[in-house]
């Protein structure tokens, strides 16, 4: 069996295995705002190059019923490097990232 370095527990929801409880509920709640009504559809691990070769991979981007595009990371546990890419992508592309917990 394999183990998160910061104990996340890869659960299942919809068929689609998740690297963590938190980001499962996540994308729950998100197929539950899709039935509302409220989103339209999602893509997620969403890739933005970064310098160096570097990748970061965005937990969510939500396209929603009113136009609007949320782009969403779900941090259980943050690092100084995560901060680091998250600041980074934003600091590149006009684009703001929502943290959820």
């Amino acid at each position: 069996m394999l183990y998160h370095k910061f104990n996340a527990k890869p659960t299942e929801f919809n068929g689609r295995v998740y690297p963590s409880k938190t980001q499962a509920r996540y994308a729950q709640e998100l197929e539950l705002r899709k039935r509302a009504g409220e989103v339209l559809f999602w893509l997620e691990e969403v890739p933005f190059e970064l310098p160096g070769g570097i990748k970061y991979r965005l937990d969510f981007m939500e396209f929603w019923a009113d136009g609007s595009v949320h782009l969403v990371e779900v941090k259980g546990f943050d690092t100084p490097m995560g901060k680091l890419k998250i600041q980074q992508v934003e600091a590149l592309y006009p684009v703001e990232i929502e943290i959820v917990r």
